[in-house]
């Protein structure tokens, strides 16, 4: 993640210079090597600059959660184990909100 936020910055600061995205593509992948992003990202990220983008940071973005363990779930699988201690570990995942 840090990697791709100092090659926004880089290609941001190409922008800036006026160097074209076929300047560009060679000096980030000068600069991070094997870390470099695609020649597709730089594109697009080149593409965002030149077109009045500021932040270098990712938009956020709807979708579903990275993990379902909210303290609401835990409590509630908690609670139903310690109701019935030979309930199944697995048992308990169909009661759980994924939201």
């Amino acid at each position: 993640m840090q990697r791709s936020l100092e090659q926004r910055m880089a290609i941001k600061f190409c922008v800036k210079l006026e160097k074209s995205v076929e300047e560009t593509i060679p000096m980030l992948k000068k600069a991070f090597s094997v870390d470099c992003l695609s020649d597709r990202q730089i594109f697009r990220w080149h593409k965002a600059f030149a077109e009045g983008r500021e932040d270098v940071n990712d938009e956020n973005r709807a979708g579903r959660p990275s993990t379902s363990s909210s303290d609401d779930n835990m409590k509630r699988v908690l609670d139903l184990l310690n109701t019935d201690r030979r309930l199944s570990v697995r048992l308990p995942r169909g009661w759980c909100s994924r939201t």
